[in-house]
C-alpha cells in the first residue's frame, strides 16, 4: 500500500451540510480509496484549531472502541472508579446518542448550575460524572444533526466545573466519526485505551479506531480485551469462547500491548444494571483494573508540570 493521500477540502460552516464538497472528494478514482484520508478545515484557515486544556483538569484519558457492544462503557466506569483510589477523577459520557454512564454509575439527579451558568457534575463512587443522559428524559431519544452534537460535546467539556481533577476519563462513542475527531482536536490528550472483544469482526474495527487516533497524534496506551475467557465453575479451566489469538492480530496491525483481559462473568453485567461497578464488589475484577491503572500511570502528567 502506498502513502496515504491527504485531501484538504476547505468548507464554510454555511455549507457544512452540503454534499457537494464530499462528492468532489469522492470522485477520485476508486483505486485510491484504500489509502485515502480526507481532511476538512473551516474556511479561512488551513490549520487545526489550537488545543486548549480543560480548566482544572491535568490529564485526559479516552476509552474508545471501533465497534459498539464490546463493553467500552463498562470498562470506562470501572476504570474511573479504579483510578479514583489514587487520583481525583471525572468521567465524561461523550456518547450523546446512547449514554450509559448514568445507569452504570447509578446516577439520576439533575445536575445543578452555578452562578456562572456552569454545570456541576454529579458525584458517585468518588467520581465526578456528566452525561447527556442526565440532561434529557431517559426515554427520550436524542435526534440531532452533527453540528448540534459537537456543540453539546463542547458544552460538556467546557461548560462543566470539572476541576480540580487529576484525570478526566472520556467514554467515547464507538466508531471513527465527527465526535472522535472533534474531541481529539479540542484539547490535549494523554492517550487512549482501546476496548475490544477477541472476535475478528471486533478486532478489525478496533484496529481502525487505533489507527485513527494515531493519525491525529493521540497515543494508544494499550488494548483491553473484554470477554476474554470464561472460567468453568467446576474445573476452574479458562475457556476462550471467542478466540485466544488477540496478541498476534494486534501485533500484525497496530502493535499495541494488551493491558488487561476481562473474563466473561454474569456478575459484571448484573452489577452494571444495578449501577455498581464490579471493581467495588469483585476482588478479581478489582485486581485486573488495578493492573490496568499501573499501565496508564506512566503517561500521566503531574499538575505541577
Amino acid at each position: 500500500m502506498g502513502r496515504p493521500i491527504l485531501i484538504n477540502n476547505t468548507v464554510s460552516m454555511k455549507g457544512y451540510h452540503s454534499v457537494l464538497n464530499m462528492s468532489k472528494a469522492l470522485s477520485i478514482s476508486n483505486k485510491f480509496a484504500g489509502n485515502m484520508c480526507i481532511r476538512f478545515a473551516h474556511k479561512g484557515s488551513q490549520n487545526l484549531p489550537k488545543k486548549l486544556p480543560i480548566a482544572g483538569v491535568t490529564n485526559v484519558i479516552l476509552v474508545a472502541s471501533g465497534k459498539g457492544g464490546v463493553g467500552k462503557s463498562t470498562v470506562a466506569s470501572n476504570l474511573s472508579v479504579a483510578l479514583s483510589k489514587k487520583y481525583t477523577v471525572g468521567l465524561l459520557d461523550a456518547d450523546v446518542f446512547g449514554p450509559s454512564v448514568p445507569l452504570m454509575m447509578n446516577l439520576s439527579a439533575l445536575p445543578a448550575v452555578n452562578h456562572k451558568n456552569l454545570i456541576l457534575p454529579v458525584t458517585n463512587y468518588n467520581v465526578k460524572c456528566m452525561s447527556m443522559g442526565l440532561l434529557v428524559d431517559e426515554k427520550s431519544p436524542v435526534v440531532w444533526r452533527g453540528l448540534m452534537v459537537m456543540q453539546a460535546i463542547r458544552k460538556l467539556l467546557r461548560g462543566v466545573v470539572w476541576g480540580p481533577l487529576d484525570i478526566l476519563v472520556v467514554d467515547m462513542p464507538p466508531g471513527t466519526g465527527d465526535t472522535q475527531l472533534s474531541i481529539t482536536q479540542e484539547m490535549p490528550i494523554q492517550g487512549v485505551v482501546m476496548v475490544t472483544t477477541p472476535q475478528k469482526v471486533a478486532v478489525a474495527d478496533c484496529v481502525k479506531g487505533a489507527e485513527m487516533f494515531k493519525k491525529v497524534n493521540v497515543p494508544v496506551i494499550g488494548v483491553i480485551e473484554n470477554m476474554s475467557y470464561f472460567t468453568c465453575p467446576k474445573c476452574q479451566t479458562n475457556h476462550h469462547i471467542f478466540g485466544d489469538d488477540l496478541e498476534s492480530k494486534l501485533k500484525d496491525n497496530i502493535n499495541s500491548p494488551i493491558i488487561g483481559k476481562l473474563p466473561i462473568k454474569p456478575s459484571i453485567s448484573d452489577n452494571c444494571d444495578k449501577g455498581t461497578p464490579s471493581v467495588i464488589l469483585d476482588s478479581e475484577i478489582s485486581t485486573i483494573f488495578d493492573e490496568i491503572v499501573e499501565s496508564i500511570c506512566p503517561v500521566l502528567q503531574r499538575d505541577d508540570e
